[in-house]
């Protein structure tokens, strides 16, 4: 594998992808796998009950405390582990065969699951209780979510890896919409000690799904041996590609100013619309909703270029701008949709084109990394973001996010185009404008 960068990350074609290209591609096509299949029914289940107990959660600690402080510290506290050990989490994954580490962090977590809602349910239950179970989830996320990610190059291979990847954010997506809403009705009906239970039970479906497997169809990849200075050489590894550190650096940027979503939505819904908490659930809908259409358009495109991701950034940096000064209700709304659109496109699209850049023996390491810049930046992000918008208000919170989000992304696109040595072309294609990176001596070829 080359690890020259230009605008395009995939690494030189061969004949075979050549072929694969000019087919059209299928929205589903990573379903037709079984093991896969396997795979993304388990993952329905388990996500609905992760965001059955994130909503749980939350309400139970507002409920025993009446701070939203201390729903933000439960936050920080799940997010924290992988801010301070992704990387090590990385070497772990590179180091161990993924799908009986799966078996491991997957039963890990429906037992944290159950722990809380055997709590709940017998009312003993206390904050520093949640705090423990929070702060555990996020140690065991730490090598969860990369081997998740990893383990999908092994049950679907390298053509349809980024459909795979559109795959997984749809799946997110779809339990990001039902499962808050299911929350709400069983908070209502029961209380959250059964949403606990229902999340802990939930990962009987991954885990049976993943001993259900045939491990002959799984497509072979090597484990790292155990040596030292792993991480340092996983390090030097993204150092070294440009590739692969400018797309991580963007997200870094989007994940930690431009995905705060909880903070201004909620602000706006209160202090700008003066609204109630069915209208920050309507927002939120919406927003998911366009998680969703972006993950499936992702998976219909099939392909991970760095172009897609650098153009769908500097769009989400715009379209965060300009939601921010909407005048209107049903206008900041409406662009809520296009919000979610580009912004899973932006995740989706780093993710799926750093996995295919990266060599195997090293995907661990690599991913460990851009999810500890994605997520574990919203511990510092948060804050900083939450003075801003309570100093100066949420439209200006937001579109300071927006804003970094777009300087970003013109920033990286730029030095993506320098290390490949291309130049910016405008002109028209059918009838329409036409913008795109080309080589220095194509466009001497031109002039």
């Amino acid at each position: 594998m080359s690890t020259g960068s230009g605008a395009d990350s995939a690494p030189a074609p061969t004949a075979h992808d050549s072929t694969a290209r000019t087919r059209k591609p299928s929205t589903f096509s990573s379903l037709k796998i079984r093991n896969y299949r396997l795979f993304f029914t388990g993952q329905v289940v388990s996500n609905t009950g992760t965001w059955m107990q994130r909503i749980a959660q939350d309400w139970l600690v507002l409920s025993l405390t009446g701070s939203a402080m201390a729903v933000g510290i439960t936050t920080a506290l799940q997010f924290l582990p992988m801010l301070l050990f992704g990387l090590y989490g990385g070497v772990l994954v590179d180091r161990l065969p993924k799908r009986p580490l799966l078996f491991f962090t997957q039963s890990a977590m429906g037992l944290t699951g159950l722990a809380l809602a055997t709590l709940t349910l017998t009312g003993h239950v206390q904050v520093w209780h949640v705090y423990l179970t929070a702060f555990l989830m996020g140690l065991v996320t730490v090598v969860d979510n990369p081997a998740r990610q990893t383990f999908v190059s092994e049950m679907v291979g390298k053509d349809q890896l980024a459909n795979a990847v559109s795959l997984n954010s749809a799946n997110f997506q779809s339990a990001r919409l039902i499962g808050p809403a299911v929350a709400g009705v069983a908070i209502a009906a029961v209380g959250s000690g059964y949403a606990f239970l229902f999340n802990g039970l939930s990962f009987i479906a991954p885990l049976a799904s993943l001993a259900l497997m045939r491990t002959s169809e799984l497509h072979k990849v090597e484990i790292a041996p155990r040596g030292k200075g792993q991480l340092k050489e996983g390090l030097r590894y993204v150092a070294g590609r440009p590739d692969l550190i400018w797309p991580i650096v963007l997200v870094g940027f989007i994940g930690t100013f431009g995905f705060n979503f909880p903070i201004w939505l909620s602000a706006f819904a209160d202090d700008v619309f003066h609204a109630g908490p069915g209208t920050y659930g309507l927002l939120n809908s919406l927003m998911a909703a366009g998680s969703l259409a972006g993950a499936l358009l992702a998976a219909r495109r099939g392909t991970a270029r760095l172009r897609i991701l650098v153009g769908a950034a500097m769009i989400f940096g715009l379209l965060e701008v300009v939601a921010a000064m909407a005048p209107s209700f049903w206008l900041f709304a409406v662009l809520l949709v296009p919000l979610g659109v580009f912004g899973l496109t932006v995740n989706v699209t780093a993710n799926s084109s750093i996995q295919m850049a990266t060599d195997p023996l090293m995907r661990g390491r690599v991913m460990a990394l851009f999810m500890m810049v994605f997520t574990g930046g919203t511990p510092v992000g948060a804050p900083l973001v939450g003075w801003v918008t309570d100093t100066y208000g949420v439209r200006v919170g937001m579109a300071t996010g927006g804003l970094v989000a777009l300087l970003a992304a013109t920033g990286v696109g730029l030095m993506l185009a320098r290390v490949g040595d291309l130049r910016l072309r405008l002109g028209w294609h059918r009838g329409h404008p036409h913008v795109r990176f080309v080589p220095r001596e194509q466009m001497a070829t031109a002039a």
